[in-house]
């Protein structure tokens, strides 16, 4: 029973999934543009600090990384936009290989010290390490990408950090600003399910499958489809994980796969005007990529392609 339970344990300590982080090229644009989705005032980014300040180490080796960093909060997770500079750092390495998106999620823990070895004996080595800039904290980045399909990263502070979010929300593009989901694309949904159940410490859920296309009616780029897939849903304290493994019809996700292999395909908003709200994307230029019914009937959803503006592409839930 001792052994099951450690099983269970969260590598981290806990399974709270309390940021999502984008790599961009501009930081301005980025924050314009997510200060109008989430329907808050454009907030400012600030610089990290020198080599003697932020005490950056990538891949073993002291170097002059620095980036621009905005903090926006949610309702659950807090989003971070990250601007880097030229010099060696994984976000420089992600921006440079992979382009824009999103880099990593964190977790909180009492102390990296402690949670960073269980880490590394589960395979997953240290990949950089720094110093907080505006407070007393530091964080690593863990090299989960195999695993995870996107970096792990932890956080130590020394005092509570402030994720609070903003009191002036005006009105929000979608009229939420409530992150509901993080979904991945894989290759082999019963490993990423394993992978992501040991980090979480979690029993695995029920393995879904796609509903008979009477059903779902799915239209992807304009024709329909029977859009075959496996997937399963990680609820965690502020947000669920949805891990999809296509199957050999045309769908978003296939395309995703064959185009720019494992990783994140979306992020998810409920909504409770769908129409309405596709045909406001759109008249915003951002075309419907794919729409359908949930596999039980009991929703709706469509992928707005978003990526340009937002880095990701945004899927609207309706649920009935």
């Amino acid at each position: 029973m001792t052994d099951s339970l450690m099983e269970k344990k969260p590598l981290a300590g806990n399974n709270v999934i309390n940021q999502i982080a984008f790599v961009v090229r501009d930081i301005e644009q980025a924050s314009e543009a997510f200060s109008k989705l989430l329907g808050i005032p454009k907030p400012n980014w600030f610089l990290t600090g020198d080599r003697e300040v932020s005490k950056v180490v990538f891949r073993g080796q002291p170097t002059d990384s620095r980036s621009k960093l905005v903090f926006v909060n949610t309702p659950t997770v807090q989003i971070e936009l990250i601007e880097p500079n030229q010099e060696p750092g994984t976000m420089r390495e992600f921006l440079d290989t992979v382009g824009e998106g999103i880099h990593h999620i964190a977790f909180e823990v009492n102390s990296i010290e402690e949670r960073l070895p269980v880490f590394e004996e589960n395979g997953y080595p240290l990949l950089q390490s720094g110093e907080f800039t505006s407070s007393d904290g530091r964080y690593v980045y863990v090299d989960t990408l195999n695993d995870y399909k996107t970096l792990v990263e932890l956080l130590e502070s020394a005092e509570p950090r402030d994720t609070t979010p903003p009191a002036d929300v005006l009105t929000p593009l979608l009229g939420t600003n409530k992150v509901e989901q993080l979904a991945l694309v894989v290759k082999d949904l019963d490993a990423a399910a394993e992978a992501y159940c040991r980090l979480l410490g979690v029993e695995k859920p029920s393995i879904i499958h796609s509903g008979p296309s009477e059903l779902t009616q799915v239209v992807f780029e304009g024709q329909p489809t029977d859009a075959k897939s496996r997937y399963l849903f990680i609820n965690t304290p502020l947000l669920q994980l949805e891990l999809i493994e296509p199957g050999d019809s045309p769908s978003t996700w296939k395309k995703h796969l064959e185009t720019q292999g494992e990783g994140v395909h979306h992020i998810s908003f409920v909504v409770h005007d769908m129409d309405e709200k596709v045909k406001l994307l759109e008249n915003l230029g951002y075309p419907v990529i794919q729409r359908g019914n949930f596999w039980n009937g009991k929703g709706r959803y469509a992928y707005m392609d978003t990526t340009a503006t937002y880095k990701v592409i945004i899927e609207l839930l309706e649920r009935y």
